[in-house]
């Protein structure tokens, strides 16, 4: 008998997990047909993920569930700090306050209310369609469509397929691509903690860095606690990960049965690897699907969503006929670049915390107390993150801008203080400071911008205007960089910036071609 085929999608995501959930939600935002397949038949009910900064509240907020979030998270109050044996700071990072983003640097969650309020989310869009107990056996690719064929026999087709499936991703394994890993295992035991008493924990997060045992000790969201300890050469992961095991590395935190719940423990083996192609045809990958770092950056969800930001955007004009589809041949290459930012660093961290030799670790503290614990000083130095050649200009970078996060300070718009993307919304902006706001815009390029989909905003220092800079933080990023005008994407990467009204026209014109425009 012949499989079902359901009717066409636009998108098929594979995977419910936080990035395909959160994939489905973008494009579900811009109008699309989306089909998640999850092939677990409910929510995965334990802790994972914990952590995500300030530039993934605002991915978060770009979806429309900026208060669902942060009542599910926990902001930082202060520092994430690394300590020796003896007590003693060797580094002290602080995580307190607004990043730039305008969202706490650092917050902390549970994953499953996160992904309840995700999924909530998404089975509320009439786009959107969730079904569980759906595992994807087969992928069937043809010139104008893809079919993924499921366990039960069922069948669904749709123009474009996103895997977010996870480490072992059938949809990456259907790209045939090769895989880069870094040689970085360790294994260490997870446990999440539920505590019943109101200790208070200070700092709230921080590692311990004992060549005895290394030790992580942070939030597991709001009313959680998480420890994590590292597997010696001695132990084998199946005496590791048992309950006797949990308790017994809990008992001098002075965690016990009787002011804690066990919620859950479980050995994870940290790696390091990222696929080498993302995208090809009618197929993408997206987070886990696409790579795998250590915890100790706290990059792991962080990383996939940033996936998602990116290759929604170009998705959606691509299914628009916008664009044509090698648009998104950028999506590789600019995220394979940024995230290894993130490996990188999450790696040579890893490298300094997972020390078990004593003399190691004796030369390591005192290099990092004599750096006074500042981790300018004391910790590796890793490349900036910034996104791989794509959609972004290639000449005129004076600042250095291209490719890097724009921020999201506080703006007066229509007499209210809000953050800059509620005004703009998820179209791309060009973003003109007081110093070029004067002529910066006739009329052929007011007309350039409409073409490619571009809002102009003014942000003025005082004088009302489109925008007001009230805290004074738009006119001092505008003063330090030395750029009259920014082209920000609409995933909130910049373009590229121009230094007078003369160039605003080749940035348009570059950013034109970049979006490889249909022929209309």
């Amino acid at each position: 008998m012949a499989p079902q085929r359901r009717g066409m999608h636009d998108v098929v995501v594979v995977g419910a997990g936080p990035v395909g959930l959160a994939t489905a939600r973008m494009l579900g935002l811009r109008g699309y047909d989306v089909l998640v397949l999850e092939r677990q038949r409910g929510p995965y009910p334990l802790p994972r993920a914990v952590h995500f900064d300030d530039e993934i509240g605002r991915v978060f907020q770009a979806m429309g569930l900026a208060e669902e979030i942060r009542a599910i998270s926990e902001p930082v109050p202060d520092h994430y700090e690394w300590r020796n044996r003896a007590g003693a700071a060797l580094v002290r990072i602080d995580w307190s306050g607004i990043g730039p983003s305008g969202w706490p640097t650092a917050s902390f969650f549970s994953q499953p209310e996160l992904e309840q309020v995700l999924a909530q989310a998404v089975t509320a869009m009439p786009e959107v369609t969730l079904r569980r107990g759906a595992e994807v056996v087969g992928i069937e690719e043809h010139d104008d469509y893809v079919v993924l064929s499921q366990a039960d026999g069922d069948a669904s087709r749709a123009r474009f397929v996103i895997g977010c499936d996870g480490a072992n991703s059938l949809v990456r394994e259907h790209l045939e691509t090769e895989m880069c890993d870094l040689g970085f295992f360790f294994d260490w035991l997870i446990i999440d903690t539920i505590p019943l008493d109101d200790q208070q924990w200070s700092p709230q997060n921080w590692q311990l860095c004992d060549p005895a045992r290394p030790t992580t000790i942070v939030s597991g969201g709001p009313g959680r606690r998480r420890w994590e300890f590292m597997r010696l050469p001695a132990e084998s992961r199946e005496t590791l990960d048992t309950a006797e095991t949990a308790w017994r590395l809990l008992e001098p935190w002075g965690r016990t049965p009787e002011n804690t719940e066990l919620e859950r423990h479980c050995v994870y083996t940290f790696s390091a690897r990222w696929a080498q192609r993302w995208q090809r045809g009618r197929l993408a990958i997206a987070g886990d699907a696409a790579h795998l770092m250590p915890p100790f950056a706290g990059q792991g969800m962080c990383s996939g969503l940033r996936d998602a930001a990116n290759l929604t955007w170009k998705l959606d004009r691509v299914l628009r006929g916008e664009s044509e589809a090698g648009l998104l041949d950028t999506y590789t290459v600019e995220r394979r670049t940024h995230l290894q930012h993130a490996i990188t660093m999450s790696v040579e961290l890893g490298r300094v915390i997972c020390v078990l030799d004593e003399a190691e670790a004796t030369a390591r503290d005192a290099r990092m107390i004599a750096g006074g614990a500042d981790p300018a000083v004391v910790l590796p130095s890793t490349a900036l993150p910034v996104l791989g050649a794509g959609v972004t200009v290639s000449t005129m970078d004076r600042a250095g801008l291209r490719g890097t996060l724009a921020p999201q300070y506080p703006v007066v718009h229509e007499g209210r203080s809000v953050l800059l993307d509620e005004v703009v919304g998820r179209r791309a902006a060009l973003l003109i400071g007081s110093a070029g706001s004067a002529n910066m815009l006739g009329a052929t390029l007011s007309s350039q911008l409409s073409a490619i989909d571009v809002s102009p905003f003014t942000i003025h220092g005082g004088d009302p205007a489109d925008l007001a800079d009230h805290t004074g933080q738009w006119t001092e990023w505008f003063a330090a960089t030395g750029m009259h005008a920014v082209l920000v994407r609409p995933d909130r990467y910049i373009f590229g910036a121009v230094t007078d009204a003369g160039a605003l026209g080749s940035l348009l014109d570059e950013y034109r071609q970049c979006l490889r425009l249909t022929v209309q």
